[in-house]
C-alpha cells in the first residue's frame, strides 16, 4: 500500500495526522469531496524540471502556476512541468496523480505556495487515489522544510481588476 511509505516517515518524525480513506477520487473536487476538506486546505503536488532537476511545487488544489512568475520568484528562466513518464519510477510506491507533497522521501525540493502555508491544516493525497491525510501545516513545514514562496500561482476563479477605458471609447453595459 502506497500510504505505508509516507505513514512510517510522519511516524518517525513524531507527526500526528488522519489518515482518510474514500472512495477514489481523481480530481481536487472529489477527493475534497470524499474527504470532507475545504477545498483551500487541500494541497497538489506538481512536478517540475528546474536546472535539469525534478522538484515539486506544492499548491491549493484550486490554483494554478503562472509560469513566468514562478520563473521569476525562482530566479530562473526556464521551468517546465515534468513528463509523467519521466517522474513515475522516481514514485514507484505512488499511483500517478496522487503524490504526497514529501519530496524529502523521493529527493527533491520542495516548493509550497505561501498561501497553503498559512492555512492552519492541510490534506494531500496519500499515493494513491482512496487515501488522503490531514495535518497541521505547522507539522508540515517542520517536517518537510519546503522553500516557501509567495508569486507564481493564481486562483482562478479570482475576477481580474476591471481595466480602465481609455478616454474616448464606449464603455459596454449589460441590461438586466
Amino acid at each position: 500500500m502506497p500510504v505505508e511509505r509516507l505513514k512510517q516517515y510522519l511516524d518517525e518524525k513524531g507527526i500526528q495526522f488522519q489518515c482518510i480513506q474514500h472512495a477514489p477520487a481523481y480530481t481536487a473536487q472529489e477527493i475534497a469531496e470524499a474527504a470532507h476538506i475545504c477545498g483551500n486546505r487541500l494541497a497538489k503536488t506538481v512536478i517540475i524540471m528546474l536546472d535539469g532537476k525534478m522538484a515539486m511545487v506544492v499548491l491549493r488544489a484550486s490554483a494554478r502556476i503562472r509560469w513566468d512568475r514562478l520563473c521569476n520568484e525562482l530566479g530562473t528562466d526556464f521551468i517546465e512541468l515534468a513528463d509523467e513518464q519521466e517522474f513515475a519510477e522516481k514514485f514507484p510506491d505512488c499511483e500517478i496523480g496522487a503524490l504526497p507533497p514529501f519530496g524529502k522521501l523521493y529527493g527533491m525540493k520542495v516548493y509550497m505556495d505561501e498561501k497553503l502555508a498559512n492555512e492552519p491544516e492541510l490534506a494531500f493525497c496519500a499515493g494513491n487515489h482512496a487515501e488522503t491525510i490531514r495535518m497541521a501545516t505547522s507539522d508540515y513545514l517542520e517536517a518537510v522544510k519546503p522553500i516557501v514562496i509567495s508569486k507564481g500561482f493564481i486562483q482562478p476563479d479570482v475576477t481580474p481588476p476591471m481595466q480602465r477605458i481609455r478616454p474616448g471609447r464606449q464603455q459596454l453595459h449589460r441590461h438586466p
